[in-house]
């Protein structure tokens, strides 16, 4: 199966449909007034549906078993036709498209072999998505360009005894999300030095201003203690979904001391040194962060 071991929980939503065509009027009426001979079309079929549901991950080889907490399934009749709708709700990794269409897949079947004694005709048509939401792309801010600048805080590599990886992972990470990096640069663990590159990146009108190295405990790190006067405002949510995403994952995490804040309208973000730890803080917060933007405009949250 795909690696999900990235990705956030997040409320996901997908609906799903199936069209079962009968052959004459007479079938929907029965099917209406319960009198098919094997029983309530509408409700066995909605039993089997909701059973496929929750069975999809043990009849689709690469589908990720996943909580299931919401199950809805809707008919509609049009002339000859039943539509059906599955919505399927789950707060996970990863989508329920599958599922959804798995179980509007599985009410049609079971209606057509409820329906196929008394209709020679019927026929199953038009599965397909309807809609879903929730994932990565239902958070993608599709606003204006945006411009980083990434700063690398560590003695060991400005020296040139090592070399850089973590700040390689974030630049990666900006571009993926559409971010134009314009500025990266290496400085060693020294106060001023930090302080003078956030001022100067964001006099020039870097929208993302990013440190990586320096958030640990040792005599050296001192990023923290740098930014945090130059910043305006903390935000003390990413901060948090930082540490939490990490301890989720290592837990040495809670000893990060990462920091999130604004400066004007520019983002300042310290995030930590170690290639790992500079990756999954970027998945953990992007490209959610991005809205922060639009919210320092004046927009409200988007609802979702």
């Amino acid at each position: 199966m795909v690696d999900i071991t990235h990705k956030n929980n997040t409320l996901r939503i997908a609906t799903a449909q199936a069209i079962v065509k009968v052959g004459t009027i007479h079938t929907i009426e029965a099917v209406v007034s319960k009198q098919i001979p094997k029983g309530d079309v509408f409700e066995m079929a909605k039993t089997a549906g909701l059973f496929a549901v929750k069975k999809t991950s043990d009849i689709i080889p690469d589908c990720h078993p996943l909580p299931i907490e919401y199950t809805k399934v809707d008919y509609r009749i049009n002339d000859l036709e039943i539509v059906i709708e599955m919505t399927v709700k789950t707060i996970y990794k990863t989508g329920v498209e599958v599922e959804a269409m798995h179980g509007a897949s599985v009410v049609a079947l079971t209606m057509y072999d409820m329906l196929k004694p008394v209709d020679k005709n019927v026929e199953i048509k038009e599965i397909k998505l309807l809609n879903k939401r929730g994932g990565k792309s239902s958070f993608k801010d599709n606003g204006e360009p945006y411009i980083a600048g990434v700063v690398v805080c560590s003695d060991s590599i400005s020296a040139g005894h090592k070399e850089d990886t973590a700040g390689k992972e974030i630049t990666k990470k900006l571009r993926e999300c559409g971010v134009t990096v314009n500025v990266y640069t290496i400085i060693p663990d020294e106060k001023d030095e930090i302080q003078k590159q956030v001022k100067q990146l964001y006099e020039e009108g870097h929208d993302l201003i990013i440190l990586t190295g320096g958030t640990g405990l040792s005599p050296r790190d001192i990023t923290p203690e740098a930014i945090t006067p130059l910043i305006e405002r903390r935000i003390p949510g990413i901060e948090e979904s930082i540490r939490s995403y990490g301890q989720d994952r290592m837990p040495y995490a809670m000893l990060s001391r990462s920091v999130a804040g604004v400066i004007g309208e520019s983002i300042v973000l310290a995030l930590p040194g170690s290639t790992n730890g500079a990756k999954e803080s970027m998945e953990a917060i992007f490209p959610a962060v991005l809205h922060t933007f639009r919210i320092l405009k004046g927009a409200k949250h988007n609802e979702n």
